[in-house]
């Protein structure tokens, strides 16, 4: 571990990286279940597969052998359900809000880059009062690519005026770190966050991982220097 001196720049990812969004997509995936006249799921088995998406979600509630019409529109009904609900008991990981102020108080720019789609993503970051902070907000929907398509964070990097080399990106799944290292960024594990227990962190090539989000000033430029680090 040690810090880059070059560094401008620090994207993360949403669910499981920036905010704790399970328990609201929990609730909103077990009120679907509930509509289909089955039990809910035990919160702990919903918050592993957060990070993977509302794919592996839906199949997790409702199995992997889904006729494709009838997986559709159980996903839409989720998506639907979850909206209504968006931010209820979503919150900013422990250390986050801190984090981001003392990146703004160096300099440093921030920014987020998530799989989740624009109408989603958008009122969330609002909602969290987020909006007019990140130097910018990248959805899913964004580019014609996904995440781990590096498409995604080479163009956040573009929107910040940032080069990707002087980039860390921060994100809980595998995904996360194949498009960062795809795009050039430094790249953080933030094991704090939705990894499923059939997972390794240290098998998937980041450059670090992290327990607490504190950590990621180790990985920063002094504050003197990060006032004057460009793009």
């Amino acid at each position: 571990m040690r810090a880059n001196k070059r560094i401008s720049t620090v994207f993360l990812d949403l669910d499981g990286t920036l905010a704790d969004t399970a328990p609201d997509l929990a609730r909103a995936l077990n009120a679907l279940r509930l509509e289909e006249g089955l039990e809910p799921l035990p919160y702990e088995q919903v918050r592993a597969s957060v990070s993977r998406g509302s794919s592996v979600l839906v199949h997790l509630a409702f199995g992997e052998t889904l006729e494709e019409a009838r997986f559709t529109d159980l996903r839409q009904r989720f998506l639907d359900l979850y909206q209504c609900d968006l931010c209820v008991d979503t919150r900013l990981f422990p250390g986050m809000a801190e984090m981001l102020a003392y990146m703004e108080s160096t300099g440093l720019g921030w920014g987020i880059v998530t799989n989740k789609p624009a109408w989603l993503t958008d009122p969330l970051v609002a909602t969290l009062g987020l909006d007019g902070r990140a130097a910018c907000v990248v959805s899913g929907d964004t580019t014609v690519d996904r995440k781990p398509h590096p498409a995604p964070l080479l163009h956040a990097s573009g929107l910040a005026g940032a080069s990707p080399q002087h980039c860390i990106y921060v994100g809980d799944d595998p995904r996360d770190i194949q498009a960062g290292n795809a795009a050039g960024m430094t790249t953080l594990v933030a094991r704090y966050g939705y990894i499923h227990e059939s997972l390794d962190p240290a098998d998937w090539g980041a450059d670090g991982i992290i327990d607490e989000i504190r950590e990621i000033r180790a990985w920063l430029p002094a504050p003197d220097r990060a006032r004057s680090s460009g793009g």
